[in-house]
């Protein structure tokens, strides 16, 4: 008897002969384990907004009603990067927030507890993990738009915040939709680690509104910074 020729093996070995088309699997029954992304968030979901472009963009666009409200509320300050552009425009600014990290003249005081806004404009950049769908159902938006007091609201979110529909978010912005947005075209870099994974929106409620549907509209890095440089002249 013959034995089975060897050459076959050797081919294989070095890169000879038929081409595989698919790789080897010693054990092609062995179950394949992922290892899950483990997605880790800092303690009370602060993330500043180191750019100031963000906030100057506004203002460059919406600076005029800002300034007819005659103030501004922030009610989850952080450190003061939001306040410190807002009181550099020369409105006036009430800051507030959970911890006190440092911003000048911030009230410490549970966002909750307010049952009136102390002015008639906000701007922040809320702790997402209260206001998205999966984890906070909406609840802070919610609050903010039963609280009395104000006349424009600007919250700083993902661009598909509004696209979720769990725990009743989706529910409520249908009932109560924002009146405009601003997609900005550059990405802010929260972390400061770079690579910043997502695009932000300016979401826009006001009062005053008199559209059906809520608009769009593009906001520039450049605005932020033809405004700033107003300023500073």
């Amino acid at each position: 008897m013959t034995a089975p020729s060897a050459k076959p093996l050797f081919r294989a070995i070095s890169g000879q002969g038929a081409t595989v088309k698919e790789p080897l699997t010693l054990m092609p029954e062995a179950p394949i384990h992922v290892r899950p992304r483990v997605e880790v968030r800092r303690a009370e979901d602060f993330y500043p907004t180191g750019q100031p472009e963000a906030v100057r963009g506004l203002l460059a666009r919406d600076g005029a009603r800002i300034r007819e409200c005659g103030g501004v509320w922030e009610p989850a300050c952080g450190d003061g990067a939001l306040v410190r552009e807002i009181r550099a425009a020369g409105i006036a600014c009430h800051a507030s927030d959970l911890i006190d990290r440092g911003c000048d003249g911030a009230v410490v005081a549970d966002f909750y507890s307010f049952d009136r806004s102390p002015a008639r404009a906000i701007i922040t950049n809320p702790p997402f993990c209260e206001i998205n769908a999966r984890d906070g159902h909406g609840r802070w938006l919610r609050h903010t738009l039963d609280m009395p007091g104000w006349d424009y609201l600007a919250l700083l979110l993902s661009w598909d915040w509004p696209a979720a529909r769990a725990n009743g978010l989706g529910a409520l912005l249908d009932a109560r939709p924002f009146s405009y947005c601003y997609l900005m075209r550059w990405k802010l870099d929260f972390t400061g680690e770079g690579s910043p994974p997502q695009r932000n929106d300016w979401f826009i409620w006001d009062r005053n509104w008199q559209g059906t549907e809520p608009a769009f509209r593009f906001m520039n890095r450049e605005d932020g910074q033809a405004l700033h440089q107003g300023v500073l002249l």
